[in-house]
C-alpha cells in the first residue's frame, strides 16, 4: 500500500504542478496523481485558500476524498468522506468526529495561476 506521510512547508524537495487554477473546481474537490499516490486538492473561495490531502480516506481504504463535501468546523476548514461522514482538517489532517487515523496532508503554493503541491521526497 502505498504510504501517504504529511508534508510540511520546511520540507518540501519537490513542487509537482498538479494543473491550472482554471482547471480545479470553486467550492469542491479534484484529484490529482503523484508517482503512485492520488491527492485531493480543494480551493475555499470565500476565504481564497488552497489545500491538499491524501485522497484515501484511512476508514475503509477507498480513495473517495477528492469527492468529499468541503466546509468549516469551528474555523478549521475540513473534508467529509462522502462514504462514511468522517470528516478531516485540512490543515492537520486529523479526524475531527472520530476514532480514525489522520490524513496526511501538503503544502499548496499557487504561483502564475499554476496550482503546485510539495512532497518530501
Amino acid at each position: 500500500m502505498t504510504a501517504y506521510t504529511t508534508t510540511s512547508p520546511e520540507r518540501v524537495t519537490t513542487w509537482f504542478r498538479a494543473g491550472h487554477t482554471s482547471q480545479f473546481p470553486v467550492g469542491a474537490g479534484a484529484t490529482i496523481k503523484y508517482g503512485d499516490r492520488q491527492i485531493a486538492v480543494f480551493y475555499f473561495h470565500r476565504t481564497d485558500r488552497w489545500y491538499a490531502c491524501q485522497n484515501l480516506c484511512p476508514h475503509k481504504l477507498e480513495n473517495v476524498l477528492g469527492r468529499g463535501l468541503i466546509g468549516e468546523q469551528d474555523g478549521i476548514p475540513k473534508v467529509a468522506c462522502p462514504l462514511h461522514k468522517r470528516t478531516f482538517s485540512l490543515e492537520t489532517g486529523e479526524n475531527l468526529n472520530g476514532e480514525c487515523p489522520p490524513v496526511a496532508v501538503y503544502p499548496v503554493k499557487i504561483e502564475n495561476d499554476y496550482v503546485y503541491v510539495g512532497f518530501a521526497d
